[in-house]
C-alpha cells in the first residue's frame, strides 16, 4: 500500500476521529469481550469492565504510548507512515508524519514507526521499520539516529524496545519492515536479533536464536526479560534471566499459543506488565494476561489481531491497538510504564 499524503490522511473517509468512547460513523462503543479464566483475574479486571473502542478507520496500529506531560496517548499506523495523538475529550489528531520512513520511493507495505517509548528524557523514541533505525524527536526539532547497524550492517526494521533503569536500551529487530520481509535483497543481516544498546552506543546482540522476535518487556525487578515470538510455527512468549552483566541466560517457554493460530486473529505481539509481574500480551485474538510462572488467567477478547498495548492515564488504564482500532480498557492492575 502507497504512503498516503497528509491530505488523504486528514479526510473523514480515511480515519474516523474519537472523542471518549463516540466514534464518528455510528461504530460500536466496545469491542469483543472480557473472558475470565481464574478467580485471581477478578483482582485485576474488574467484572463490569468493557473493551471501550477510542478510534477506528486506521489500517494498523501499534506502539502505543502514553506521554504523561500532556497527558495523551501515542500510536503508530504503520501503513500510513504516521503516528496519531489521542487526548480525552479531543480524540485523535495526527502527531506525525512521516514517522518511520523518509525516503521518496514505495516502501513496502509497512515503511512507518513501530513501536514508540519515551526517554529518560521525556524524548519520544521510535523504532522505525523503513529508515531501519531507531531514532529519537529530539526537542530542538528534528530526530536523531540512536541505532541502525550491528557490526557494521544494517539492522532489518527495529520493532519494539523497552529501557532498563540503568539507560540500557533492549530492541528486536525482525524483517517486518522491508517490502519483501525475510527475503528482501535489501537485508545485511541473516538473523533475527534480540539487542542491546548502552547509553554510550554500544551494542550488543544478545540472542538470535527466536525465528521472528517482536514484542519486549522486562519484569518488575529487571531480573526477567520477555520475548514475544511471531512465528505461526511456534507462537510463544521467551522468558529469559537478565544476567548481572546486562546479558540474558538460557530462556524458557513462559506460554504457547501455537494451536491458536488460524483459530484466532494474530500472533504473539507486543506486551506490557503490570506492577504485581502479570504480563498483558498481545496473542491470537487479543491481550492474553498471564502470571509470571505462564498462567492464563483471562483474555482481553478483541476479535481482531491485535498488535500492542501500554498502561496510561493514572496506571489503570490499558490502551489497545487492534488492527484499525484504538481501544481502552480499565484495570484494576497498576502498570509498569
Amino acid at each position: 500500500m502507497r504512503a498516503m499524503t497528509l491530505r488523504m490522511l486528514l479526510s473523514g473517509a480515511a480515519v474516523c476521529w474519537a472523542a471518549a468512547s463516540s466514534v464518528c460513523g455510528a461504530p460500536p462503543g466496545t469491542l469483543g469481550e472480557i473472558e475470565r479464566l481464574d478467580a485471581a483475574f477478578d483482582q485485576l479486571v474488574a467484572p463490569a469492565a468493557k473493551i471501550e473502542v477510542l478510534g477506528q478507520g486506521f489500517t494498523w496500529t501499534e506502539g502505543p504510548v502514553w506521554i504523561r506531560d500532556g497527558g495523551y496517548l501515542l500510536f503508530s499506523d504503520i501503513p500510513r507512515n504516521s503516528v496519531f495523538k489521542w487526548k480525552a475529550g479531543e480524540g485523535v489528531s495526527l502527531f506525525l508524519n512521516p514517522a518511520g520512513y523518509t525516503g521518496n520511493t514505495f516502501y513496502g507495505r509497512e515503511p512507518g514507526s513501530n513501536g514508540l517509548l519515551v526517554d529518560s528524557q521525556g524524548r519520544l523514541v521510535l523504532c522505525e521499520h523503513g529508515d531501519r533505525r531507531i531514532a529519537v524527536l529530539t526537542k530542538e526539532g528534528g530526530k536523531q539516529t540512536l541505532v541502525d547497524s550491528y557490526q557494521g550492517k544494517r539492522l532489518n526494521s527495529p520493532n519494539d524496545a523497552v529501557y532498563k533503569s540503568n539507560g540500557d536500551l533492549y530492541f528486536t529487530d525482525p524483517p517486518y519492515g522491508l517490502p519483501k520481509g525475510f527475503d528482501d535483497p535489501r537485508r545485511e543481516l541473516d538473523f533475527c536479533g534480540v539487542y542491546r544498546l548502552t547509553p554510550k552506543g554500544e551494542v550488543t546482540l544478545l540472542t538470535s536464536a527466536m525465528s521472528r522476535p517482536n514484542g519486549i518487556a522486562f519484569s518488575p525487578d529487571e531480573k526477567t526479560l520477555y520475548v514475544a515470538q511471531s512465528d505461526p510455527a511456534a507462537a510463544i512468549w521467551n522468558a529469559f534471566p537478565v544476567k548481572d552483566d546486562g546479558t540474558l541466560g538460557k530462556s524458557r517457554i513462559l506460554y504457547d499459543a501455537t494451536s491458536w493460530v488460524g483459530k484466532r486473529p494474530g500472533l504473539p505481539d507486543g506486551m506490557k506488565v503490570d506492577t504485581d509481574g502479570h504480563l498483558w500480551a498481545t496473542g491470537p485474538g487479543g491481550v492474553l494476561v498471564l502470571t509470571s510462572e505462564g498462567k492464563l488467567l483471562g483474555r482481553l477478547n478483541t476479535g481482531q489481531a491485535t498488535s500492542n498495548c501500554r498502561f496510561g492515564e493514572d496506571g489503570k488504564t490499558l490502551f489497545i491497538t487492534a488492527d484499525a482500532y484504538l481501544c481502552r480498557v480499565r484495570t484494576l492492575a497498576t502498570g509498569t510504564n
